[in-house]
């Protein structure tokens, strides 16, 4: 008996709770970024039919509240409205902002919540006590929680929130928290209207302040949620008031139900552009814009990627600025090859006079004067692998949007996931996961560089604004600021892999083959262009080595490019040994078996032919000669080099005439160490080979 009683106690409190009814208003006097979130949002809870826009396409009278005090407009429009609710002692209205807020639970919670404080009206609570810090000591005395009012959101029944907003006449440009603050400290109008203060961000969590407490979660489904770890509560409104917008924006990426582990990213489809369902002569025109600025390794590949993009040249035109004489000729050659088939090209050469800023700036106005319907922008250290990328990109038609690129094997990426303080860079707590690519989607993060897409409105609204130009700061850090300063979105979609960066930190053009020395620095592209394909075959277990004749072992390592570049560089440097005893390279300055030779070190490359030996050779070593480790290292290094260059006689002339030195031969033993290494031959051969000398 006692659990049925129970039982129907406990359905009637839910009733209770429920039977008040919900009404949200906001304000939006334009349709942003943050609006359609806040829309997205409250659609996801449940409350888009409950929520009523106040202002839109309205002049916004309320001053620039990013930088100085101001709103009062707000409190004027709230007036025109409240009208309505003046005698209504039932009905709960909810105020919140739009374009930087969120909504994570619905009506029930809600009100819930609200009848559970035993407030008329409640007011969110923050840290901080603004716009006059001196009204701080008139605050009362709360003995845990946030303590000052916040007016980006508030709620209560109709008739206290109209004689709320209609206490006093306000002018447009008066500050509304201010207003809200003056009321809230005077005594006798808070108990009159029975004000409190959301002093735990049961329902209102405004994140100023407050981010360290605020962190993203998921239940045993799933499904992410946003707790307070601070008071163990799960706040129904989030708020990125003052300078936690980025915060707002990383929680946003999760809630409510935006991405969730089974589904990944819940709402990456919904104004997707499909392509394959157009006519190619009707897709987007895109400005395809490159910018050159420093010595970068691999342009000739990155130019065939960019040539090899699976998107109709005749839809895309392209802008170049080159600002490297060293890539002078890469380009030339890109054009000859591909120009007559883009739309159109335009080039901003080495030679002539332009900074980086202002060409970043006239490529967006080419793209107006093109009318383009997407602008992208690719420095030098993109590697577009994706040969869709640019498809891709304008089918996800996001207004800004960068494909997640990084070094490989590294951290560094073409992206911020948040900002420091001083605004610049800061590691989001999902940035590692992002890179690793542990979880996809699409993610709304603090900054983008190197790889981007803008589709054409934003071009037009940015161009004005010379974006790449502010203070003393360089074009991508005043690119980004200008877009926060504009409240739009960037976005970066690690959805697909489209490709990776370059490291051109280190990059040397001082040598005739310079992509041959990035061995450390940028060793996938190295590989790429430098290694057989066949090669990782010969690692592979069930793979047998061929071998024709006993102890010698023939396979594939080194591509074509490989040889040609080093026979270049050293034909290049051209200062052999004389082939006499006396060498003075060597220590004592006596050779017991004189070559004509040119030691690795002389041309820069020792360290890297070591890794070459380690990387893609010793693993073959060990492979066939099973038990056997040695170290490619210490004083075996001078006759390493000695030994494999030997390039008199019959060798050397192979390598000028045959002119198809595919692989390498290097010659070791079981049992002898590398210093066993002979020599770079075999010109006219498919493979390399290993063979196991006997002393």
């Amino acid at each position: 008996m006692l659990q049925i009683f129970c039982i129907i106690l406990l359905l009637h409190v839910v009733s209770v709770y429920s039977d008040a009814s919900l009404h949200i208003l906001t304000i939006a006097t334009e349709e942003t970024d943050g609006y359609t979130r806040f829309m997205r949002s409250a659609k996801a809870v449940g409350l888009d039919q409950q929520v009523k826009v106040l202002g839109m396409n309205e002049e916004w009278k309320g001053g620039d509240i990013a930088l100085y005090p101001g709103g009062g407009f707000k409190i004027n429009l709230l007036k025109k409205e409240m009208d309505k609710y003046k005698d209504d002692k039932e009905t709960i209205v909810m105020f919140v902002d739009s374009y930087d807020v969120i909504f994570t639970l619905g009506s029930e919670v809600i009100v819930e919540r609200f009848k559970k404080t035993g407030a008329t009206i409640l007011f969110s609570a923050e840290s901080y006590c603004w716009p006059d810090k001196s009204l701080a000591s008139q605050y009362p005395a709360n003995q845990s929680g946030k303590r000052y009012l916040c007016s980006g959101g508030f709620m209560g029944y109709g008739s206290s929130m109209y004689n709320l907003v209609n206490h006093e006449k306000v002018d447009d440009l008066a500050d509304d928290q201010l207003y809200y603050t003056n009321i809230y400290l005077n005594d006798d109008l808070r108990t009159n209207l029975k004000m409190k203060l959301d002093h735990k961000s049961e329902i209102f969590q405004n994140l100023n302040g407050a981010q360290d407490d605020v962190k993203v979660k998921f239940d045993d489904s799933g499904v992410p949620y946003v707790e307070n770890v601070e008071y163990n509560v799960k706040p129904a409104v989030l708020h990125g008031n003052g300078v936690s917008k980025t915060y707002l924006n990383y929680l946003g990426n999760y809630v409510p139900k935006m991405w969730t582990k089974e589904n990944e990213c819940t709402w990456c489809d919904d104004n997707i552009i499909n392509l394959d369902r157009i006519e190619e002569t009707a897709w987007p025109a895109v400005t395809l814009a490159l910018f050159m600025i420093r010595p970068t390794p691999f342009m000739e590949e990155h130019l065939s990627l960019l040539a090899n993009q699976f998107y109709p040249k005749n839809r895309i035109d392209i802008f170049i600025y080159n600002s490297v004489e060293y890539h002078t000729q890469h380009i030339d050659d890109f054009l000859t090859q591909f120009s007559r088939l883009y739309r159109s090209v335009h080039l901003v050469a080495a030679n002539q006079t332009m900074a980086e800023n202002a060409a970043r700036n006239a490529a967006l106005n080419h793209c107006l004067e093109k009318k383009c319907d997407f602008y992208f922008a690719v420095d030098g250290e993109a590697q577009l692998v994706n040969s869709r990328a640019i498809q891709l990109l304008v089918e996800q038609n996001i207004p800004i949007l960068a494909p997640m690129m990084i070094r490989p094997m590294k951290l560094w990426s073409n992206f911020w996931g948040a900002l420091s303080h001083d605004g610049f860079y800061a590691r989001s707590e999902d940035y590692i996961e992002l890179v690793e690519n542990k979880l996809r989607g699409v993610w709304n993060i603090a900054h983008i560089h190197t790889c981007y897409m803008l589709k054409g409105d934003r071009v037009a609204a940015l161009a004005p604004l010379s974006p790449y130009i502010h203070e003393d700061t360089d074009p991508d850090m005043a690119f980004g600021l200008h877009v926060r300063n504009k409240n739009y979105f960037m976005y970066v979609s690690n959805r697909v892999h489209f490709g990776h960066l370059l490291n051109a930190d280190s990059f040397e053009t001082n040598h005739k083959s310079n992509d041959l020395y990035t061995i450390f620095d940028n060793q996938l592209d190295w590989e790429e262009k430098y290694i057989s394909k066949l090669y990782a075959k010969q690692l592979e277990a069930d793979t047998k080595i061929e071998m024709p004749c006993p102890d010698v072992y023939w396979f594939p390592i080194a591509t074509k490019k490989f040889c040609d570049d080093l026979v270049a560089e050293m034909n290049n440097f051209g200062d052999w040994s004389t082939g006499s005893n006396e060498d003075e390279r060597l220590n004592g300055g006596y050779e017991p078996v004189p070559t004509r030779d040119i030691h690795m070190r002389q041309v820069g490359f020792h360290e890297h032919w070591l890794h070459f030996l380690k990387s893609y050779v010793q693993p073959v070593q060990q492979k066939v000669f099973m038990g056997y480790v040695d170290d490619v290292s210490g004083g075996v290094v001078v006759r390493i080099l000695r030994a494999f260059f030997l390039f008199t006689g019959a060798p050397l002339s192979l390598f000028l005439t045959g002119g198809l030195c595919l692989d390498v031969v290097v010659v070791f033993s079981a049992r002898c160490r590398f210093s066993d290494l002979l020599r770079f031959y075999f010109c006219n051969r498919r493979y390399s080979g290993i063979a196991r000398c006997s002393g």
